[in-house]
């Protein structure tokens, strides 16, 4: 027997029901599951970059269970189902994809004509603006959520500046910016002004986002991978230091950079 969505559609009713259900989960809010939905989308995300692609179907359940979640809480509260969650999201992804779909339904699919990618990138990002101003949000960064990573708002938020031409021209000025920002952090530190350090130091985090973006890289996905690159070099390390009887708290830099040579040779 295989297990289909309306299955766990019937499951979460059941989890949720008053006096038969999981008092873990009938206690549950939209805000009190919040933490939960971050966590399995980042565990969805960690098991792509290490290549565990065994343990990714089981960390999508994961996921897919906290849409059913919220979908079943704003049910009980009468504000909408699943099922209007999936339509709403076809209907986008229809409307939002006119070089496939170009009168925005399923039958007029293979009727449309090649198009480039950045003709796609134009279009689509032409219709989140239509949706946009259609949610009453006129302001250019009003759909930018204050709770993604740092890395991820920041280049988020360079992105849309982009669109009112807010950035530089080519990625020789973002260099000559980074220099600029290493600058003044220094000048900051010598003048053991801690307001100013903290200030400095974000100005040239933004900057080095900036240097990602003109690279044509994600910040949040390259900081994610260069951590556990050294993460995975430093537990090589701590391993061969025992193999050889080395005391890393009370080693030498020599020692240290031996061991990280072999860590990165292996």
């Amino acid at each position: 027997m295989s297990y289909q969505l309306a299955d766990l559609v019937r499951l979460m009713a059941c989890l949720r029901d008053q006096e038969h259900g999981c008092p873990w989960d009938r206690s549950q809010t939209y805000r009190s599951i919040v933490p939960f939905t971050l966590e399995e989308a980042y565990e969805v995300s960690d098991v792509i970059e290490r290549g565990k692609f065994d343990e990714l179907c089981a960390e999508l359940g994961d996921l897919l269970f906290q849409v059913v979640f919220y979908a079943r809480l704003s049910e009980e509260d009468g504000r909408f189902s699943l099922d209007d969650v999936i339509d709403a999201i076809v209907s986008k992804l229809l409307t939002r994809h006119p070089h496939v779909f170009p009168d925005a339904t399923f039958e007029s699919f293979g009727e449309s004509q090649g198009v480039s990618v950045q003709s796609i990138k134009k279009t689509w990002e032409a219709k989140k603006a239509e949706e946009r101003a259609s949610r009453g949000q006129l302001e250019l960064f009003d759909d930018v959520p204050l709770g993604l990573p740092a890395l991820s708002r920041a280049q988020k938020i360079q992105k849309r500046a982009l669109k009112v031409g807010f950035d530089w021209s080519s990625i020789t000025g973002v260099f000559e910016k980074i220099d600029e920002e290493l600058v003044e952090l220094q000048t900051a530190r010598a003048a053991e002004d801690s307001v100013a350090i903290q200030e400095e130091f974000g100005d040239l985090l933004f900057t080095i986002v900036s240097l990602g973006r003109h690279l044509g890289f994600d910040s949040e996905q390259a900081l994610r991978l260069a951590t556990q690159k050294f993460e995975s070099r430093i537990e090589t390390v701590n391993r061969l230091a025992k193999a050889q009887g080395i005391d890393l708290a009370i080693a030498t830099d020599n020692e240290k950079n031996g061991l990280w040579d072999q860590a990165k040779a292996l």
